[in-house]
């Protein structure tokens, strides 16, 4: 990120060859021409003069061009050659963005204790306690974050950012036209620009790109970060400090600052424009945000008596158009660092980007509800809103789910690219067979799902093949039941990961309950010594009622038998007085006592197994002799 928003420009002053190159490179890089000033370091390098401070200033020629890799190798440089580093925290501080950016976590961590033992009173230092082991993985994880960023059409090979949309209608900053160049790092100036939005299920598609309707609003400078009033009348934009007669300002420095200037809505035009009476010719302003009532400007500036590098503002708006003072939002959102692009929300979350923040990159895009009076640390929005490089100039639609934000991230289309993401719903693909567990046949069945309260949440039916497919929400818990007449209920229980689009198989086999001439149950157990039907016999003499309720002309007989344990007689009347009760509860479930040709005891005569008289057997191996069988006699 290397444009506009390091907030600080200069105006080209001519500088003369000086005689040791370590001298012009230093003027260069105080003129902030970082580009021309690392070409000249790199020679001072090369030709012996390896000081700490030579590739410190080297170091920042990279970072202030957001150019981690070259950044983090110089400043690896000096802090090996320094033996006073802990003097400089920030270059340490420095040299951990660049392995955070670059995606070395470890190696961050490592420099993160260190910094955290040569600092006090420092709101970064602070942000580390109990907090060391794996801060930035934690920050990287997109595991169960659904959020969709897709590069937009508008971005070119220069820079592209600051997206504001307004209707169908985005705003946003570039320097695809402008020839005029800067010193900074040799790359074009910015102007305004303005695109039709049409919107997609997932997306925006973006068409008739051209220059802001405006009157003077755009110059050969900077142009750049507005803000639109509710009633859509007034402008605020970002501007270099120029003249009337269109050339730049500066100060006794040489440094041009930024100003923030408003303009009005005339005829479709937007004209009019006028210096806001907060601006100075000592310091930048920039960045406009409005609050959701219109009634409060949010600001960024570089002035005296700040938190840090720059700080985030808030100026009143009085009815008449006037204007208070500025504000500083206090140490809950300024850090030592640089906190800039402020952007308001429909629900008043202030939105910002920062890099004096433990975050994933170099600036990185933040929330806080410190407008609601929330004193709680902002929070870090993280990936995929966030990446190892500069996130910033976040923007959200009123429905607090789709908007666009800008990154150098890699993978674009150029320096800074423009990106719309939208959140949606993580859905997962649950599909299967149903078959018939005998056959293995595909089944005709309803395959209905449960979610983990028991709730009925889909119903599906299953095609001839027997398959079936349902989306369900990810990192949950279901269970997935195959029904059809017949047939014994199938369940299945599935949990849901954090992965979108995963596609999960639960293949169903359904029991048959109808085998031949009989209706297949697991066996109706019975107490020893007892004929009561218990709770378990009563589920499963619930199948033969429905067996009998799907065929209205069937007709069953039903056979009882005991284990050997007692006498034969005694056997015989305990078997039919469990037969009678398996009998009399079907009966009692509605069934007519004409189709139930007979229910016949049989006692200890027809055992499954060796326990007769006198053979020593387990409880469980009795029981298998205490069951009950349901013939059909007559079927439809």
């Amino acid at each position: 990120m290397k444009r506009i928003i390091l907030f600080i420009t200069l105006i080209g002053i001519p500088v003369c060859l000086f005689g040791q190159k370590k001298f012009v490179a230093d003027k260069y890089f105080k003129d902030f021409s970082y580009v021309k000033a690392a070409e000249l370091y790199e020679e001072v390098v090369a030709g012996g003069d390896a000081t700490p401070e030579t590739l410190y200033k080297l170091g920042d020629c990279y970072y202030n061009n957001s150019e981690s890799e070259k950044a983090a190798k110089w400043y690896e440089l000096a802090l090996k050659k320094d033996k006073k580093y802990d003097k400089r925290p920030e270059y340490v501080y420095k040299y951990i963005q660049t392995q955070r950016s670059l995606g070395n976590y470890e190696n961050a961590n490592d420099w993160l204790k260190i910094f955290n033992d040569i600092t006090e009173n420092d709101s970064r230092s602070e942000q580390l306690q109990g907090n060391l082991t794996n801060y930035f993985n934690e920050y990287a994880k997109t595991e169960g974050i659904y959020v969709k960023t897709v590069n937009l059409s508008v971005n070119t090979p220069d820079y592209d950012f600051g997206a504001y949309a307004v209707g169908n209608t985005l705003y946003y900053s570039s320097g695809q036209d402008n020839s005029k160049k800067y010193s900074w790092n040799n790359q074009p100036f910015l102007d305004i620009y303005q695109a039709q939005i049409t919107k997609n299920n997932d997306s925006v598609s973006i068409g008739h790109i051209e220059a802001l309707k405006a009157k003077k609003i755009n110059t050969i400078y900077h142009e750049a970060n507005i803000a639109i009033s509710n009633d859509g009348k007034t402008l605020y934009f970002t501007r270099n400090n120029v003249s009337k007669a269109n050339r730049l300002k500066a100060d006794h420095k040489g440094i041009s600052h930024l100003k923030l200037y408003k303009a009005s809505l005339v005829d479709g035009i937007w004209q009019d424009i006028e210096e806001l009476p907060f601006n100075s010719s000592q310091y930048s302003v920039g960045h406009p945000a409005l609050s959701p009532d219109g009634k409060t400007l949010y600001i960024v500036s570089d002035k005296k008596g700040g938190f840090g590098q720059t700080d985030i503002y808030s100026v009143a708006i009085h009815e008449d158009g006037s204007y208070g003072k500025p504000e500083n939002l206090g140490k809950h959102i300024n850090t030592e660092g640089r906190e800039m692009f402020p952007f308001v929300a429909k629900d008043s979350t202030l939105y910002f980007s920062s890099d004096g923040y433990l975050g994933l990159g170099l600036l990185d895009i933040y929330k806080s509800g410190i407008l609601r009076g929330s004193t709680t640390a902002p929070e870090n929005m993280g990936a995929p809103y966030n990446s190892p490089e500069d996130d910033f100039s976040f923007f959200i639609n009123d429905d607090l789910k789709t908007g666009y934000l800008a990154s150098n991230r890699q993978g674009g289309k150029g320096d800074d690219d423009i990106y719309f993401y939208g959140t949606y719903s993580c859905k997962q693909k649950v599909e299967g067979i149903v078959r018939n567990a005998n056959t293995q046949l595909p089944l005709e069945a309803e395959v209905s799902v449960f979610d983990s309260t028991g709730k009925l949440i889909a119903k599906v039916n299953s095609n001839k093949e027997g398959y079936y497919s349902i989306k369900l929400d990810c990192d949950k818990q279901f269970t997935i039941k195959g029904s059809k007449p017949d047939y014994r209920d199938a369940l299945a229980e599935i949990g849901t990961t954090k992965e979108n689009d995963r596609v999960n198989t639960v293949n169903l086999e359904l029991i048959p309950l109808i085998d031949k001439n009989q209706i297949v149950l697991n066996p109706i157990f019975f107490n020893f010594d007892k004929w009561n039907i218990r709770a378990d016999a009563q589920y499963e003499l619930e199948h033969i009622v429905n067996v009998m309720k799907n065929h209205p002309q069937m007709v069953i007989k039903i056979e009882s038998h005991t284990d050997s344990r007692g006498s034969d007689r005694y056997n015989m009347k305990l078997s039919q007085r469990r037969a009678d009760a398996t009998r009399e509860y079907i009966l009692s479930r509605g069934i007519e006592p004409a189709r139930i040709e007979s229910s016949i005891g049989y006692g200890e005569s027809q055992l499954l197994n060796e326990c007769a008289d006198g053979v020593k057997c387990s409880e469980a191996k009795h029981q298998e002799n205490r069951r009950s069988y349901f013939y059909i006699v007559n079927y439809d």
